[in-house]
């Protein structure tokens, strides 16, 4: 939802919220014995019980409350940062009406009173909107989301199409096992295999919404050995799995793009370590570490090929909503990311 469609609602409320106590106050005064000192005092008890108090309501539920509790289903925690709230909306109340309706305290001390006491359910009523308002919108944001998601799922198919039989790679895999062939057929035929089990996993794996992580670590010892050919330096990159993947499962070609990208925007095969992975395991967490020196000239292209980061993040916060992060740095001559999966997506 567009911020001016936000702003649109907030205001909306705000004017219907005017209104109404415009209306009560209109109401209250047709009395014949109401006085112009009663129209001071009851417009003075408004502001201090339902204006004042019911916009730090509002906005601290909106901007509070709701995404760091409600939003992540801490009810009992939310519960009891409500009646917080509005016990503190109970005491701006206090603090408000000393100043609004001074001037009256002394003829209407008891209504006055009787009036603090209403405040904090005021301002529970209006955290209550409040959150229904932040839940429409969220709602409503999640689904043009979920909708954008959709209506790029072409583009992601085709991307990963591109990944998955991308002709640099593909034809000079192929020319190098063609060329291996005639010197150690034995090992091209390795190679060849290892090449034709990659194009079974992204073929037929991709389709499962889950597979085991023991399964993505095949594949990517596979394409790393594949990449290997094109270089006689064995210390060209280096891949790591730290813990035990057994039992653990992952959405495919979570990690893969990022692995890609360092491969393909490494130009110098000749240094040590030029390319680092990592992949940290325990119970809770599943961590990906990629590093590769690259020319900082070529950052630019780094960051805009592939799939993109900005389709893997969106791909990621659908299929890992609130249990990933994910950093991307470049300094100097070197660029990292680091993706955390904090544990398997429902």
């Amino acid at each position: 939802m567009r911020k001016s469609a936000i702003t649109t609602i907030h205001i909306g409320y705000w004017v219907a919220y005017l209104l109404l106590w415009l209306l009560v106050i209109g109401g209250i005064s047709q009395s014949d014995d109401f006085t112009q000192e009663d129209t001071k005092f009851y417009a003075g008890v408004i502001v201090g019980i339902a204006i004042i108090p019911g916009i730090y309501s509002f906005y601290t539920f909106y901007f509070f409350l709701f995404p760091r509790y409600l939003s992540k289903k801490k009810i009992t925690e939310s519960i009891i940062v409500a009646i917080v709230i509005a016990l503190s909306a109970w005491l701006i109340s206090v603090v408000t009406l000393r100043f609004s309706a001074n001037m009256a305290l002394s003829c209407h001390a008891e209504s006055n009173y009787f009036s603090i006491l209403i405040a904090a359910f005021i301002a529970l009523v209006n955290g209550v909107i409040a959150l229904i308002i932040r839940g429409f919108i969220t709602w409503y944001q999640e689904i043009k989301i979920k909708e954008e998601l959709q209506q790029k799922n072409h583009e992601m198919e085709l991307a990963l199409l591109k990944s998955k039989l991308d002709p640099h790679f593909l034809f000079n895999t192929l020319n190098n096992i063609d060329i291996m062939m005639l010197k150690d057929p034995k090992e091209a035929s390795g190679y060849l295999n290892g090449l034709s089990d990659i194009m079974r996993f992204m073929l037929f794996e991709t389709k499962s919404e889950l597979i085991p992580l023991e399964r993505e670590i095949e594949y990517i010892n596979k394409y790393i050995d594949l990449q290997k050919i094109r270089t006689s330096n064995d210390q060209y990159v280096t891949f790591e799995v730290i813990g035990d993947p057994t039992g653990r499962m992952i959405a495919p070609m979570v990690f893969i793009p990022f692995i890609e990208n360092a491969f393909k925007h490494t130009n110098n095969k000749k240094i040590k370590n030029a390319i680092d992975i990592r992949i940290e395991i325990d119970k809770s967490q599943i961590k990906l570490l990629c590093e590769n020196k690259v020319d900082p000239s070529r950052i630019t292209s780094v960051e805009s090929n592939g799939l993109g980061n900005e389709l893997i993040s969106k791909r990621l916060k659908l299929i890992y909503p609130n249990m990933h992060s994910l950093a991307v740095n470049h300094h100097d001559h070197h660029y990292n990311i680091s993706l955390t999966l904090d544990h398997e997506p429902a």
